[in-house]
């Protein structure tokens, strides 16, 4: 079975388990059919998930994961002593865990093909990984904590969710702040709870949150450095934009 048909399948049968969507005709190209399983999967809720699905689910996101290109750990340099920094696809890392920066449900982002990394962690993980958060979710996470799930289809072998303050003014008070630090405490008190040896952290809060890119750079730098003075753990630090990147280096280097 050929890559468009197994997706068509897959829309078949998510088109199915949601009959009231309106969905316009789609072409049957492999692009286009491809965006359409993204979005039936961005929008479908945890329901019990079929063997057979997963089976043909997986084996796509597999291909997909390998024509990506996976980032080792050891292909990362050291900007400091157990810190690295880097600027790519985070869903490409094959480090211990990457962070999610989830949403107060820790259910996945629910927009069809949003640009956030809520949903690209969750469109390449696969329908399992919602799965997952909905049996640990109590629907209204506190900010500033964090929760552990398996990674599913992702290189890494763990994701960790948290949740963090959403920033409304032009100025973060003290006390989101102190929340935002608490985001990279928690998920780093997870990953050596779990034996993890490595820790792939995104730029929480900032884009769709809202907190300014600098101040949230200097948070995530001081707290993951006290954390490391007295903990063994390898920390990446990675940034999507070329700004939060010329942040992170001036702050690091």
């Amino acid at each position: 079975m050929d890559r468009l048909t197994k997706i068509k399948k897959l829309n078949a049968q998510l088109l199915a388990e949601m009959p009231n969507l309106q969905v316009e005709e789609i072409p049957n190209d492999l692009i286009s059919q491809r965006k359409l399983l993204r979005a039936l999967m961005n929008v479908r809720p945890p329901m019990p998930l079929d063997e057979e699905f997963l089976k043909l689910q997986d084996e796509i996101l597999t291909a997909e994961k390998f024509e990506r290109g996976i980032v080792k750990l050891s292909e990362i340099p050291d900007v400091a002593e157990n810190i690295k920094l880097w600027q790519g696809d985070i869903t490409r890392l094959e480090v211990d865990a990457i962070v999610n920066a989830a949403n107060s449900a820790l259910l996945g982002c629910f927009v069809p093909l949003h640009a956030c990394i809520d949903n690209a962690i969750h469109s390449a993980a696969g329908l399992q990984l919602r799965d997952a958060c909905n049996k640990i979710s109590n629907r209204k996470e506190p900010t500033g904590r964090a929760k552990i799930t398996p990674a599913f289809n992702l290189p890494c072998k763990f994701v960790i969710h948290t949740v963090g303050p959403i920033i409304y003014t032009d100025k973060p008070t003290a006390a989101e702040e102190n929340l935002l630090a608490s985001c990279y405490e928690s998920c780093l008190k997870i990953a050596v709870e779990n034996n993890l040896k490595s820790i792939a952290f995104c730029c929480i809060s900032t884009g769709e949150f809202h907190f300014p890119n600098q101040r949230a750079a200097e948070i995530a730098v001081a707290t993951v450095k006290k954390f490391l003075a007295e903990n063994n753990l390898i920390v990446v630090f990675n940034v999507f934009k070329d700004l939060d990147l010329q942040i992170y280096r001036e702050i690091l280097c």
